[in-house]
């Protein structure tokens, strides 16, 4: 899948992610990776041209952001990444969210290095999750984030998701 962002990859990267996303999760779930293309809007924080793809994230996970000026919508999460310029991958869809592959945006998969995503101590927003030295894993989850990614992972509604906190 492929999002047409004005965030930095430094932004990106101290988020875990890409936000803050109007998507169905259940479809981008059956994503591996999302590439960020460069949006032209006069706030961008990037060098990079307009269109231009300029990150692929492994996605490690999908969660409502926690923004309350943006209730439904979602932060992709990414467990590594590469670098990549590719000019003219964003090929002018209607909406900032396009389920796509990684072939149609004229990205070879061989030639992607990816890197393991940088441990984030404090994040750059309130929907951005603490991450973890270890497995890169969300350290902080509201039970409705996690229910969410669980039943986006598993393909169920999120009602059938119950969860049990012992202590």
């Amino acid at each position: 899948m492929a999002v047409f962002s004005g965030k930095s990859k430094q932004h990106i990267l101290a988020d875990g992610g890409t936000q803050s996303w109007r998507l169905v999760p259940r479809h981008a779930a059956k994503h591996e990776y999302v590439v960020c293309c460069r949006s032209g809007i006069s706030w961008a924080e990037g060098p990079e041209a307009r269109g231009t793809a300029f990150l692929v994230g492994r996605i490690g996970g999908i969660i409502k952001a926690t923004d309350p000026d943006a209730p439904e919508r979602f932060l992709i999460l990414m467990s590594e990444y590469a670098e990549v310029d590719v000019p003219g991958a964003w090929r002018g869809w209607r909406n900032p969210v396009k389920y796509t592959t990684l072939e149609e945006l004229g990205i070879d998969f061989s030639t992607l290095m990816f890197q393991p995503m940088p441990v984030v101590d404090q994040p750059t927003s309130s929907s951005s999750p603490r991450r973890t030295h270890a497995d890169n894993a969300p350290l902080s989850l509201t039970i409705a984030q996690a229910k969410l990614a669980l039943a986006t992972h598993y393909g169920v509604a999120e009602e059938c998701v119950e969860i049990t906190i012992r202590g």
